[in-house]
């Protein structure tokens, strides 16, 4: 028995010498080893002349690797709703018109339209530049002018007005502007709006009456469009307190047809009012002389001729905010519509 004790004695000796540094039963602390490793190191057995020896053996358990806690994920803010801005009856070239194309482009919109007559008097070639481009050749493309760049796309969208067709059958104003469709009325997309742009003047070919080829093409453009917001524009107002009154011919069904809003000019005022349950603006205070209003026809509800001024217009999925401002900067009217 002495013979064995000596030997295993010897045995750990000559073990506790030659061994790595780390021995076995510290491996229990190192935790980048998975637990199968631990537990080959930590539980050998051996016979020795017939008696079993067992090494030291340490407590198995397993070995769990914290994982580090994930940051919390950041919501992303909502995107940014989308800016237009709306000017009426502006071509006059004049202070008023140098006016509210400073205040329109104070608010960097992404693009603007018009609710026509963007040149006076009689819509000539010899006038179009320095009634449109001198103040809006940043928006317009291709531009061709004599006031400087243009835009790298298209970003303005007039409609026609009966001043722009004195003139060769408005033959200018389409030589101007590069317009979709046949450029007289058209329509556009941008972002979660569908735009409606009509020529409402008396000569144009396709006729204006509700019941006209080109108020056939607004009602099944309207159908197909699959847009969040759906947006007729035109020159004369249906409905107008003003000194014009409203147009008869341009009365049609757009809540009907599917319009959300209808934004006309020819009346140089503000106004809004609400008819079969969606909002008509007349916003023809760009520049040209300002009108008195005559009456107020049923369903207006606001109206304002104190001063020259443009739409501001910012819509999301969800809303779409009109504000009426005046060249001084005054928020004069807002109004916003929302999905339900």
């Amino acid at each position: 028995m002495r013979a064995v004790r000596f030997f295993i004695l010897a045995l750990v000796l000559v073990l506790a010498a030659c061994g790595p540094t780390t021995r076995p039963w510290d491996l229990a602390t190192q935790q980048s080893l998975p637990t199968e490793a631990i537990q080959s190191a930590v539980a050998p057995a051996a016979t020795v002349a017939g008696t079993q020896v067992i090494f030291p053996l340490i407590a198995q358990q397993a070995v769990n690797i914290p994982n580090p806690t994930p940051a919390p994920s950041a919501t992303a803010p909502p995107p940014a709703p989308l800016r237009f801005a709306v000017i009426g009856d502006y071509g006059s070239g004049g202070v008023p018109e140098a006016d509210v194309a400073n205040l329109v482009l104070s608010w960097a919109p992404e693009f603007i339209i018009t609710t026509g007559d963007n040149n006076y008097p009689n819509g000539s070639d010899a006038t179009i530049d320095d009634n449109v481009g001198q103040f809006y050749h940043s928006y317009i493309f291709p531009y061709t002018g004599n006031y400087g760049p243009g835009a790298d796309r298209n970003r303005f969208f007039p409609s026609l007005g009966n001043h722009d067709w004195n003139t060769n059958s408005a033959q200018p104003y389409l030589d101007y502007f590069t317009l979709p469709g046949n450029e007289r009325y058209y329509d556009f997309i941008w972002g979660p709006l569908h735009f409606f742009v009509l020529d409402s003047d008396s000569r144009e070919p396709d006729g204006v009456g509700s019941g006209s080829a080109q108020a056939m093409w607004l009602q099944q453009k309207l159908a197909d469009s699959p847009a969040i917001w759906k947006i007729v524009y035109l020159h004369h107002a249906p409905y107008s307190s003003g000194m014009h009154g409203g147009t008869d011919w341009a009365i049609w069904p757009y809540q009907e047809w599917g319009a959300d809003a209808v934004l006309a000019g020819h009346d140089h005022t503000y106004e809004r009012l609400t008819i079969d349950g969606i909002p008509y603006f007349v916003n023809g205070l760009g520049g040209g002389a300002i009108y008195n209003f005559v009456n107020n026809v049923a369903g207006s509800q606001m109206r304002y001729n104190d001063d020259h001024g443009a739409m501001l217009v910012e819509a999301d999925k969800q809303h779409i905010t009109f504000q009426f401002v005046n060249r001084q900067g005054e928020i004069i009217d807002t109004f916003t519509v929302q999905k339900p």
